[in-house]
């Protein structure tokens, strides 16, 4: 079985919002065995979405649409599925209802007919009552039982009715398979390199497994695929090949769970029950938004001192300037010296510290743009490391973040 996402507005095209519906559903329906074939955006525009709907049609079983139901004149989705299924529109009497009580508990404008319009459905309709907003959803077939399903564009008014209504009704009418991914995270390695380590396993997988690469900044998601009939059948297929893998790149694995480095990092944390502080230069504080991101990180993390400046580094971080001027403020001598004396400073047992050239120019430093230099403190003493994070300023300070937390999770893997 395969579905398809239409997603109606010109606001998506202008890219005045995200599409975040399309990958919510996609999401979801992954986990229940129903494969998207394909996502089309589209215009609030009759022609356009009579196009796109027949078009559909040809390569799905269930079609998801969202966006175009609202009160306003540009909202034409109900109009054009009715002339596309060869329909008319019929108050619903609860929606309406629902409508008018909306509007008496929430809101202290008049309620206006295009406001009571919002209850009138494709009569062949089934109503997905809508308990977050006006506008209902609508299940419906054609004459080749395509399922059209049609929803507000609104996240959490569509999230609401997808898996409260829309998912049990799939269930409920189709036998679906089971569709399993596992997804392994690599660090260290990059794409390229990291196909030509693993070719051989590659080429004998099974025609039923499928593989992908995900590259982002500083690692590589390897996700493998695989559907059929029976739950035992697919975890047996996907198992089996991940042990496989495992042979080949067993030492640059850091997640199979799909969590990211700094998940990770927590994890190995809040286990080992340790503590752990930053000192940062470039970086600016993102190594401390990603821990802070995580629930919990209050139980390890005490917390970060931003050393921008080469003078807050020696005025709060009592950084020498002599080994400044010795050594240059981007330099192995000054991360590590930061690393220490955030560590001392805020009491933990572990502490990070970054240093370096994120460009465009060297700053206070003679160092190339793109140097870094990460420092990592721990119980037994510190180290650092030092690497070339090519010229552009963002992917200087993503690469390198990424990098603090690999280093970092290799030192307390050793308590």
């Amino acid at each position: 079985m395969q579905a398809e996402i239409i997603t109606i507005g010109d606001e998506i095209l202008i890219g005045q919002i995200v599409d975040t519906n399309s990958a919510f559903i996609a999401q979801e329906f992954n986990k229940i065995g129903l494969s998207v074939y394909q996502i089309t955006s589209v215009q609030d525009d009759r022609e356009h979405i009579l196009h796109a709907l027949k078009n559909a049609e040809e390569n799905a079983d269930i079609v998801i649409i969202t966006g175009g139901l609202g009160p306003t004149k540009d909202d034409i989705t109900k109009h054009t599925l009715c002339e596309y299924l060869d329909d008319y529109l019929v108050q619903d009497d609860a929606v309406l209802k629902h409508v008018e009580e909306i509007f008496s508990k929430y809101s202290d404008k008049p309620l206006l007919q295009v406001n009571k319009d919002q209850a009138l459905l494709p009569s062949k309709a089934i109503t997905l009552f809508n308990e977050q907003g006006t506008a209902p959803g609508m299940w419906m077939k054609s004459k080749q039982n395509t399922v059209f399903v049609s929803l507000p564009g609104v996240p959490f008014e569509m999230k609401g009715l997808i898996m409260n209504q829309v998912i049990p009704k799939i269930q409920s009418e189709f036998k679906l398979p089971f569709i399993l991914h596992k997804t392994v995270i690599t660090y260290g390695i990059g794409e390229s390199a990291l196909a030509e380590r693993i070719a051989s396993w590659e080429d004998e997988l099974p025609k039923a497994v499928k593989l992908a690469y995900l590259p982002s900044v500083g690692s590589v998601r390897i996700r493998l695929s695989t559907k059929g009939g029976s739950e035992k059948v697919v975890e047996d297929a996907i198992n089996t090949e991940f042990d496989k893998l495992q042979a080949f790149i067993g030492d640059i694995i850091y997640s199979t769970e799909g969590e990211e480095i700094q998940e990770v990092v927590a994890n190995l944390f809040a286990t080992k029950k340790m503590t752990l502080a930053t000192a940062e230069s470039f970086t600016g504080g993102k190594i401390a938004e990603h821990i802070t991101a995580m629930p919990g990180a209050s139980a390890y993390y005490k917390g970060s001192v931003v050393a921008y400046a080469t003078e807050a580094k020696i005025n709060v971080l009592d950084v020498p300037k002599e080994l400044i001027d010795k050594y240059s403020v981007v330099s192995s001598a000054v991360a590590e010296a930061m690393a220490i004396n955030v560590k001392n400073l805020l009491k933990s047992d572990f502490a990070i510290a970054t240093t370096g050239n994120a460009g465009p120019s060297k700053g206070d430093s003679n160092k190339e743009v793109g140097a870094v230099f990460i420092a990592v403190a721990t119980p037994n003493g510190v180290c650092s490391e030092q690497f070339m994070m090519g010229k552009q300023r963002e992917r200087v300070v993503q690469k390198s973040v990424n990098k603090a937390f690999e280093l970092l999770r290799k030192e307390i893997l050793n308590f």
